[in-house]
């Protein structure tokens, strides 16, 4: 394996290509994590949406890796950058790709609200607030879709030949859509694009059917529980969001 090639650096991964494969290598990552991660994908497969397929989970220099086909092409991150002019198009690509992915069923999937009711438990929240949290969780309908749990430009990878695959799958759950819809709306606003958050939103709800209201409802719980992670600028970010209890 030669690993002098890097493609990407992120929190405790660093992620290589080896020729016609991707290798992501975890530093201090716990091992069900990785496991978990790879299994997720690999469920993942067994649908007809465009991913990179799993090769095998291995260790590097003591290090635990997960190696995968490695897709040659531009996110959709990078092109929306480089031809803003395209933006538009880019994004309803986007938010195409997005119901895609929401139209799948995948049972063996944890479900989205067991994992939310677990983060925003561990959530720095008011007494309060959590269990106010928690109890329009309980409320929300309870759905089966695949939800990406990341869906964002940059882990989507338009390829030579024009298709689009989707990766990074370590966040998929199943359960609503329009949870999966509040994060990539806060990941817009986290990545500095209010504008972009807005446009997004409003594809999303005109494509789907889905009242935007019923959204803005998802947008506390899911900040709550993605609140636990991330740096402290993105924690105090989210923290206001989850304290909107009654979105506005």
């Amino acid at each position: 394996m030669k690993l002098d090639r890097v493609v990407a650096v992120r929190t405790q991964k660093t992620i290589y290509r080896d020729g016609d494969r991707c290798v992501k290598v975890f530093t201090d990552f716990p091992k069900e994590d990785v496991f978990n991660e790879a299994l997720n994908q690999a469920r993942i497969e067994t649908t007809d949406l465009h991913i990179p397929r799993i090769l095998e989970v291995t260790q590097v220099e003591g290090k635990w890796a997960i190696v995968s086909e490695f897709i040659q092409g531009k996110t959709l991150s990078h092109l929306m950058r480089d031809n803003p002019e395209k933006k538009e198009e880019y994004l309803r690509m986007f938010v195409d790709l997005q119901m895609t992915v929401l139209s799948k069923t995948c049972p063996m999937l944890n479900r989205l609200t067991d994992k939310m009711r677990r983060k925003i438990n561990q959530a720095d929240l008011d007494a309060t607030t959590r269990y106010d949290l928690l109890a329009r969780l309980e409320g929300m309908p309870k759905h089966t879709k695949v939800c990406h749990g990341d869906f964002w430009p940059s882990n989507i990878i338009i390829s030579e030949d024009g298709t689009p695959y989707i990766i990074d799958w370590s966040h998929v759950t199943q359960g609503n859509a329009s949870a999966d819809a509040a994060r990539t709306y806060l990941l817009f606003w986290l990545n500095g694009d209010s504008e972009g958050a807005n446009a997004y939103l409003k594809l999303f709800c005109e494509k789907s059917g889905t009242p935007l209201s019923y959204v803005q409802k998802w947008m506390p719980i899911v900040a709550a529980s993605q609140s636990v992670k991330g740096n402290a600028r993105e924690r105090e970010f989210l923290l206001n969001w989850a304290n909107v209890v009654e979105y506005h």
